[in-house]
């Protein structure tokens, strides 16, 4: 018997955009003949099955099931594509894992701290997982300036510290450049983190449960045209992404190991993306993202794609292990 799989996309972020498109690649890829394939809206004003013919039916959200044509529609597992809150960090999670629907993200706590950049980097450190130097303020901080310059260095990265697609995100050059960059990160969060620069190759690590077992997927360099891997970069074309890296095998045997050790000691399901920056011969981790994009063109599935998964069998099998 064929399951019903909800496949949630929208989002109440900046990225919402960016997951209705991961959304509707999996609606579009998952095997018809093995699944039921639902797109939901999400959204703050509704939360809406959408059909083939773009009619909505409103969801319930007491048991997360929706009517149509005076029929209950029940759900056996959910395929999480929001980008963002609040896909991305535990709300969904901590949603579904109450009703007791299997999906295929991470776990409550998990989402959460990944999608606290400060956060996760405090939780890692322990471990030895190298990272930047960093300085962190809230809003309504009294902003010092020099301590920011005298810690981090310039240039510097200013970030909203829970945004994703480079939301909010500035790199500073000059002192005179810090208060816009600040204010411009406030507009996407009321927590910021500023971090040094590091010059160095960037590189995305892709990291799965695939049959039972975490697996990294091909690296991926990131060689950005612009000064750093923006918006522009990563969705219109002003990047290259080059997979497999132009890495030495020390630095891909580095990367890997530890990609996998932060996906195992954060005890991660489902997807994964973590940056790294290499530095002095180093990879220093940037950020980790636990719904990464989905579409043929983002960074994930091209990994996937040269590791010989295709993208019906990469869904597949996010469903397959949440169902477990």
């Amino acid at each position: 018997m064929k399951k019903n799989i909800a496949i949630i996309m929208g989002g109440y972020s900046s990225e919402y955009q960016i997951s209705l498109k991961s959304g509707n690649v999996v609606y579009n890829t998952l095997n018809k003949d093995k699944y039921n394939a639902y797109r939901i809206h999400i959204f703050k004003d509704k939360w809406v099955y959408v059909d083939a013919n773009d009619n909505e039916f409103p969801i319930d959200k007491n048991n997360f099931t929706t009517t149509v044509n005076n029929t209950t529609l029940k759900f056996n597992c959910v395929f999480n594509a929001i980008h963002g809150a609040p896909g991305e960090n535990g709300y969904m999670q901590a949603y579904f894992e109450l009703l007791g629907i299997p999906h295929t993200s991470c776990g409550m706590y998990q989402a959460a701290i990944t999608f606290n950049k400060r956060d996760c980097l405090s939780i890692l450190k322990p471990y030895g997982i190298k990272t930047a130097q960093s300085y962190y303020l809230n809003l309504g901080d009294v902003i010092n300036e020099e301590a920011i310059i005298e810690k981090v260095g310039l240039p510097c990265f200013v970030k909203a510290n829970k945004a994703g697609s480079s939301f909010g995100v500035s790199k500073v050059h000059k002192k005179e450049e810090l208060q816009n960059a600040i204010n411009v990160a406030f507009k996407e969060d009321d927590e910021i983190i500023i971090e040094q620069f590091l010059d160095g190759t960037e590189v995305s690590v892709g990291v799965i449960n695939y049959k039972g077992k975490t697996k990294v997927l091909p690296i991926t360099e990131i060689v950005s045209e612009n000064d750093f891997f923006d918006y522009e970069a990563k969705y219109l074309g002003k990047s290259q992404e080059i997979t497999p890296a132009r890495l030495t095998k020390d630095q891909e045997n580095k990367v890997t190991v530890l990609a996998a050790k932060v996906y195992d000691v954060l005890k991660m399901t489902g997807f994964s993306r973590s940056e790294y920056i290499f530095k002095d011969g180093e990879p220093h981790l940037l950020e980790i993202n636990t719904v990464p994009g989905l579409t043929k063109e983002s960074i994930l599935p091209q990994q996937a794609a040269v590791a010989g998964i295709t993208l019906a069998n990469l869904f597949d099998n996010a469903i397959e292990e949440a169902l477990k």
